[in-house]
């Protein structure tokens, strides 16, 4: 499993391109902006934040949008087609609702579904008339946008978010607009927004829900298989029903692994060749996300390396496994902890990467959106 892992996720050897990589991981995690540039990074030879900006914003062959967990991806538009139809619209009546629920709790309206229609309506039209825009100038030219939603009440949670921010979530969701380019540098998530069929010259491919849902579990199974049913079940955010129903329509197989039954498709059950490589890999890589039983290429590190709702620091690999984290401080200097012990010539890669990653990396300071002990650690 960790030699396919090194081949099939582009740690042992490079890929050409971004694209490459967003079509074959079935996406790049985006709910932290850094993670897809650092994730590329480690993946594509002279990869540079040109790069990955050209395809997102100029040639608009990858695009930003809600998928597997209700979470943030880059993929490319074949995958945006298949994720929406599979993961995506699953969500909406989800997201209506409790936007209904939010609006009339707050005292915005006793009618909220006439409410959220009527806003979410006004807010597409002065998208439309902008062409481009970000939620501060939708607010102007829909003045509702400025109010604040409040949320648990008497609770030690309770907190509040804008209007602007859930009305265009859930109009993102609906897949009637998207993520553009983003106000500040390319580590902002202040994103300009953009109706779909304008910015890619047409709505999203329609298609078949259970169709779509066999071919995003092949595709999983392509690059992360094997995985047990609870892996796929996890990563896609499904049911148990689903899952299994997907598994069986692809002709998944069974093969024996430690934490039980797994599954491979079935013309590939061969081991790949994975030479010896490190890799720096991002929090919230897709290749750590990647199943949900993880003692296999992770040990004993979690506490380390993941916060306590489950999201993944930053991590230091050697041939499949996670051997430590790294951080950068605040001169920009990447540094790294190792978790266990390994060879004079791997340690010494491993602080070439980082040498590398810290040159690439020129000044810029990423902090993790979810940060980790360790990463707190080090970066201190």
């Amino acid at each position: 499993r960790r030699a396919r892992l090194g081949a099939r996720h582009y740690l042992a050897a490079s890929a050409a391109d971004v694209g490459s990589v967003a079509a074959d991981l079935v996406g790049l995690h985006s709910s932290d902006p850094a993670t897809v540039y650092l994730a590329a990074w480690a993946r594509v030879g002279n990869f540079s934040v040109v790069d990955l900006e050209d395809a997102l914003y100029e040639q608009r062959s990858l695009l930003r949008m809600l998928g597997m967990r209700r979470t943030m991806f880059v993929v490319t538009r074949q995958g945006a087609a298949m994720m929406d139809a599979a993961c995506t619209k699953a969500l909406i009546q989800r997201e209506r609702r409790r936007q209904i629920s939010l609006v009339e709790n707050s005292g915005f309206a006793n009618d909220g579904a006439a409410f959220v229609d009527r806003i979410a309506a006004a807010t597409l039209r002065a998208l439309e008339a902008r062409g481009e825009a970000t939620a501060v100038e939708l607010s102007e030219d829909v003045p509702e946008l400025k109010q604040k939603i409040h949320f648990g009440e008497g609770k030690s949670w309770k907190g509040s978010v804008g209007l602007s921010t859930r009305v265009l979530f859930l109009l993102a969701t609906e897949g009637r607009i998207v993520r553009a380019r983003p106000k500040g540098s390319w580590i902002s998530s202040q994103y300009r927004w953009a109706p779909t069929t304008a910015w890619l010259g047409g709505p999203l491919l329609e298609l078949d829900r259970e169709a779509a849902r066999v071919d995003l579990v092949r595709s999983w199974l392509r690059r992360f298989g094997p995985g047990t049913e609870l892996d796929v079940k996890w990563w896609t955010g499904w049911n148990l029903g689903p899952t299994r129903t997907a598994l069986i329509d692809v002709g998944a197989v069974e093969v024996e692994l430690d934490e039980g039954v797994g599954y491979v498709l079935e013309d590939d059950r061969h081991v790949d060749p994975a030479p010896g490589w490190v890799a720096l890999l991002p929090g919230l890589d897709p290749t750590v996300m990647g199943w949900k039983q993880r003692d296999w290429y992770l040990g004993e590190h979690a506490g380390d390396l993941f916060d306590r709702n489950g999201n993944a620091g930053p991590t230091v690999w050697s041939d499949g496994r996670v051997v430590g984290g790294w951080a950068q401080r605040s001169d920009g200097q990447v540094v790294v902890e190792l978790l266990e012990p390994v060879d004079g010539r791997t340690q010494e890669m491993i602080e070439t990467r980082a040498t590398e990653l810290t040159a690439w990396l020129d000044g810029v300071v990423v902090t993790p959106r979810f940060r980790t002990p360790l990463e707190r650690r080090l970066s201190s």
